[in-house]
């Protein structure tokens, strides 16, 4: 078996093939570090190879195929057999966990994470951990090339950018190179390497996946989600990672389930959805506004009805600063007065986390204040609206050795003065009011990298998030277009 025969395929066709006995789980994990060792260079998407740990999980997987344990199919264990990469901010037992960051690049610890342990007891193997900008963008970075592993690189033009903090898990999943990772976002960092790479990303409900195990950026914002080729992989694994967990008090006592083909047909068939034209019309890049509008008309074709939904008016990107300022503040609070603060990689980063010790308890206690208040409002739209649609990012993937004017983590563009604000803040906003989001593929801009749109809905919406980006999947081809990079025999 090459490597090359399961690249871009997705996790309910690698499934089949190991239910056909196609080739067996110990194959597939070889095949999947194959290409991480391989490809996975080519865009500094990968922290550690796992191959002792993957080889021993696969084996265990193929044993259970051989005992029939997955003779239902896809229904029982989905992801029995299935290799991934997870963040490099999940604990993973015995495997450095560095964080992205060098202070803590020989950081090891001895159990795993809630999401890794509760992957492993649905079959799937980890094969590696993938790359990550440090600390999750803590405190704001000038450039992508805050990480260990260098500036995480496009899988559709490697002197782009994959997004961050996420870099490794979009550039891994958009490269073929694992059929799903792990990501994490406290506001973008899984929206903005969906959009970035041409993948599926789903940000569950805050407290629907629990984070013990994982590093903290900010208590009151950071969630974990699933990133892959479409959503119905993305809900495959969402239902394996979420539900309550004892070592994580902030975890939800929801659990996940999608809905049944004829429950989401109808779903999707009377969803209101709300959208406001400016979010394209005004701030789309040259490069992506064609692709953009035209996303929207195949969205148009799919959904139920369409309604004019805006946000209220208000300060997003200072709002999620302080909040994730002052609480990654005091997280990293010895790190940020200690001996080994200097070995950060990026100088505004470092500043970042030095000014955010100072950040007043009057101006984090606004930003509560404020976020209230928005939660309030969300409520008010979705008594209207089912879900609201906007652009993933309304620009195409920037250069590696571009300056980043405002942190990815902070929501994405800056609407203008001049400008309709729309619902361009709606990452922050999102993330602030803790609501699922699902970032799915829409096309291609001018310049060959992908474009996205983005679902957003109220709390444990996932199902029908799920379901509406399903429809538009089933319509469309974007998520199943393949990046060219030549690396096929390399």
């Amino acid at each position: 078996m090459n490597a090359s025969d399961i690249r871009f395929a997705t996790i309910r066709e690698l499934a089949a093939g190991l239910r056909k006995r196609r080739f067996s789980a110990v194959e597939l994990a070889q095949c999947a570090l194959e290409l991480l060792e391989r490809v996975g260079p080519h865009y500094n998407a990968v922290a550690a190879l796992m191959p002792e740990r993957a080889l021993a999980e696969a084996k265990r997987a193929d044993a259970a195929l051989k005992r029939g344990q997955a003779m239902a199919g896809t229904r029982d264990k989905p992801l029995l057999g299935i290799p991934y990469g997870a963040k490099d901010l999940l604990a993973a037992r015995g495997a450095p966990t560095t964080w992205g960051a060098p202070p803590y690049r020989d950081q090891v610890f001895g159990e795993d994470a809630t999401v890794v342990e509760r992957l492993r007891r649905a079959g799937a193997v980890l094969a590696a951990k993938l790359a990550m900008v440090e600390l999750a963008g803590g405190g704001g970075y000038r450039y992508p090339s805050a990480s260990l592993q260098g500036p995480g690189r496009n899988p559709w033009n490697r002197e782009r950018w994959s997004g961050g903090s996420s870099s490794g898990s979009g550039a891994g999943v958009g490269a073929g190179i694992v059929p799903f990772a792990i990501g994490s976002e406290t506001s973008g960092s899984i929206g903005t390497p969906s959009a970035y790479c041409g993948v599926t990303g789903l940000r569950p409900t805050y407290g629907l996946v629990p984070r013990r195990g994982a590093m903290a950026l900010s208590w009151t914002l950071d969630k974990l989600g699933p990133m892959a080729r479409t959503a119905d992989d993305c809900a495959t694994v969402l239902e394996a990672i979420a539900g309550p967990d004892a070592g994580d008090l902030t975890s939800s006592d929801r659990r996940f389930r999608p809905l049944s083909a004829a429950a989401a047909r109808a779903a999707v068939k009377k969803a209101r959805v709300g959208f406001a034209e400016e979010d394209v019309a005004d701030h789309a890049s040259p490069e992506a506004k064609a692709a953009l509008e035209k996303g929207v008309a195949q969205f148009r074709k799919v959904a139920g009805g369409f309604a004019r939904a805006t946000l209220p008016a208000m300060p997003f990107g200072p709002m999620v600063q302080s909040v994730y300022g002052a609480e990654g503040a005091e997280i990293f609070a010895e790190l940020i007065e200690g001996p080994r603060f200097e070995e950060l990689v990026d100088a505004r980063q470092k500043s970042g986390l030095r000014a955010a010790l100072d950040i007043r308890a009057r101006d984090y206690l606004h930003a509560m204040r404020l976020r209230t208040m928005l939660i309030a409002a969300f409520a008010g739209i979705f008594q209207k609206v089912d879900v609201i649609l906007s652009v993933g990012r309304a620009l195409t993937a920037t250069p590696i050795t571009q300056r980043l004017d405002s942190p990815p983590t902070a929501g994405g563009a800056v609407a203008q003065p001049a400008k309709r604000p729309g619902n361009l803040g709606l990452i922050p906003a999102g993330n602030l009011a803790g609501l699922p989001a699902v970032f799915f593929p829409c096309g291609f801009g001018t310049d060959g990298l992908p474009v996205g749109l983005q679902l957003v809905g109220p709390p444990f919406s996932e199902a029908l998030l799920v379901a509406l980006a399903s429809a538009y999947q089933r319509e469309t081809d974007h998520h199943v277009r393949r990046p060219k990079d030549g690396l096929e025999g390399s």
